[in-house]
């Protein structure tokens, strides 16, 4: 009997740090040298709602013309990407920036290349599906509709009660809802994470054969002081935004990188000013949430607008030009990080980073069926 209730009371501990009930226990399954993601108290991770938020997140109908979905812009096999310059919605408006890799969101303290005020991503989650500036996914004012859409469906019908069974207690209106929806598209989001690259078996793995000489050389290039690049893409995320459990404060950074000086002083384009539109503080013009360098190679075009088609120009035209402002008529901006100070290249350094970014890239996670669209082995289904 003694040993019975140790066993339950460990399963309990086990479920309650894992989130969820033992029905729903959420295996992270992360290598030991990661630490665990935070969760938010009120939306503890489960497999049902998981499961949930990925149907959710394939889903079409979660747009106004039935056009779109959030893969639409996030695709599995270009790490959850789109591969164009900016985000384009349902009546062919773009954005003014590039869709965000969906990689380790777990980890982010912050969600968006130029908001700092988007730290959840049950937030987040509304922006494309009802925001109007600009129009994504168009759903603002059809909130209704949406939920009628999704109450019809036996699959949601399954799902929904699955994910949230305190919820379906209390009947329809409380099951169909943005707080369901959202808290499941960010709990599937959550999952999405990305540690088997070559170079995590390499460095982590002890396979000491991972790397090609050139990945190497290429290594010790992106972690030297020529190139500056890890003061901004380093820890195992490879940015200087992170939060998980073993830190007290969330670390988050914004740099102006010198991609634009229009006017000789660094003004960026107006549409595009970074966080300074939300700050209003006029030293924050340019500057843009750092993003992770895991498969990289994946998500071309680069840079938050796109305007960069390679990760060889990347190197030469932009970070060796002190930003690629340095090339226009106006000179390297002036308020560019002043750790970006340009640095002469060959053509065997280029290449040879571009070999290590490339060894950042995790088939494994743009190949897993977990991630997938559940969606496309039915074939009559109008998604």
């Amino acid at each position: 009997m003694r040993r019975t209730a140790v066993v339950l009371a460990c399963a309990t501990l086990a479920c309650c740090l894992l989130g969820g009930n033992s029905m729903g226990l959420f295996v992270w399954a992360l290598p030991g040298w990661v630490p665990r993601p935070t969760v938010p108290a009120d939306n503890p991770m489960t497999t049902e709602k998981v499961e949930l938020g990925r149907h959710l997140f394939y889903d079409k109908r979660l747009s106004a013309d039935n056009s779109m979905s959030c893969a639409t812009c996030h695709q599995q096999d270009k790490a959850f990407t789109d591969g164009l310059s900016v985000a384009e919605g349902i009546t062919g408006q773009k954005g003014t920036r590039s869709a965000m890799s969906l990689v380790n969101l777990a980890y982010l303290p912050v969600l968006t290349w130029a908001n700092p005020n988007l730290t959840a991503l049950e937030v987040q989650a509304l922006v494309p599906i009802f925001g109007e500036h600009p129009v994504e996914m168009g759903m603002a004012g059809k909130e209704q509709v949406l939920f009628a859409r999704l109450q019809a469906d036996p699959v949601y019908q399954r799902l929904f009660a699955q994910a949230f069974p305190d919820e379906a207690s209390r009947g329809k209106d409380a099951l169909y809802s943005l707080s369901t929806l959202t808290k499941a598209i960010a709990s599937f989001q959550r999952s999405l994470l990305s540690f088997d690259s070559p170079y995590d078996r390499y460095k982590y793995g002890g396979q000491t054969q991972a790397l090609s000489p050139s990945a190497l050389r290429g290594e010790a290039l992106f972690f030297g002081e020529k190139m500056e690049c890890y003061h901004c893409h380093g820890g195992f995320n490879f940015t200087d935004n992170i939060q998980h459990s073993k830190l007290p404060l969330a670390e988050k950074g914004f740099h102006n990188t010198g991609l634009y000086n229009r006017d000789g002083r660094g003004a960026y384009p107006a549409n595009n000013p970074g966080i300074a539109e939300f700050t209003g503080d006029p030293d924050d013009e340019g500057k843009f949430r750092t993003p992770t360098l895991r498969n990289i190679a994946l998500t071309a075009p680069y840079m938050h607008d796109g305007s960069i088609p390679t990760l060889e120009a990347v190197i030469r035209e932009h970070y060796a030009q002190a930003g690629r402002a340095g090339l226009g008529p106006n000179g390297p901006s002036p308020m560019r990080s002043s750790l970006i100070a340009g640095f002469e290249v060959s053509d065997q350094e280029v290449a040879d980073l571009v070999a290590f970014l490339n060894s950042l890239t995790d088939k494994t996670f743009i190949q897993n069926p977990r991630h997938a669209d559940p969606w496309s082995s039915q074939p009559t289904a109008k998604r």
